[in-house]
């Protein structure tokens, strides 16, 4: 489709829009050079300034780059997906092999450098985790994350809490998806308490490699549960 003449506000926003569909579908190629800002603004009946913040949109999106004195270029015919966006459309066995990832490591850490307050805070998760025994499954996952956001946390590494945090919407989605897919409370309300109390044992007795092999088996259980079906 042509480009053409715009006419209602917010101008940015739809020239941003009109040269993303073209670059989309393909007019311009990737490592095509880019009609120049008056040439674009003409076409589009906007200011000079209109184009310049849409093709920084557009940079910013990673669909094309600024190269000095050479012009605007297309480097890709997609715009680029931020990492909340690539967590929500993960397929549920890709979060949880993440999940393993990092989790295992944060458990060996949390062994290591736990502080009392730490194991305070462990054994008060435990217990609010077995307190969700005849609830839903919402309080459960609730209090099931809690519990892991505290091993987390007790590693005291701040980039590794700021990644659990990022993950934690889509984790507690997912995991009330698997808990009802695997049906896993079913006839075991508690879940994983012997798995959890040793996994919180470990941390507290400073034992960093029984902390990271209680917790890897835990979860690769249920990962193979999902491989499986």
């Amino acid at each position: 489709m042509p480009l053409g003449p715009l006419r209602a506000s917010p101008l940015v926003e739809q020239a941003t829009e009109a040269l993303r569909g073209q670059i989309t579908a393909g007019e311009w190629p990737v490592g095509a050079k880019l009609p120049g800002e008056t040439t674009l603004a003409t076409t589009l009946g906007v200011g000079r300034s209109t184009v310049r913040e849409a093709l920084r949109a557009l940079a910013g999106a990673g669909m094309v780059q600024a190269r000095q004195g050479a012009g605007v270029f297309v480097i890709a015919t997609e715009p680029r997906r931020d990492w909340p966006d690539r967590l929500r459309q993960a397929a549920i066995i890709d979060v949880y092999e993440v999940r393993m990832i990092l989790e295992v490591e944060a458990a060996r850490l949390a062994a290591a450098r736990r502080t009392e307050q730490d194991a305070d805070a462990l054994r008060a998760a435990l217990e609010g985790r077995r307190a969700t025994t005849g609830l839903g499954d919402a309080e459960f996952v609730a209090a099931d994350i809690a519990l892991h956001a505290a091993v987390v946390d007790a590693a005291h590494n701040p980039v590794l809490s700021g990644l659990f945090a990022e993950f934690l919407p889509v984790l507690r989605q997912r995991l009330l998806d698997l808990v009802e897919f695997l049906d896993l409370r079913a006839g075991a309300p508690d879940h994983g308490d012997a798995e959890h109390a040793a996994l919180v044992d470990a941390v507290i007795a400073g034992d960093p490699d029984t902390a990271a092999d209680v917790l890897r088996a835990e979860l690769s259980r249920t990962l193979e549960l999902l491989r499986s079906r």
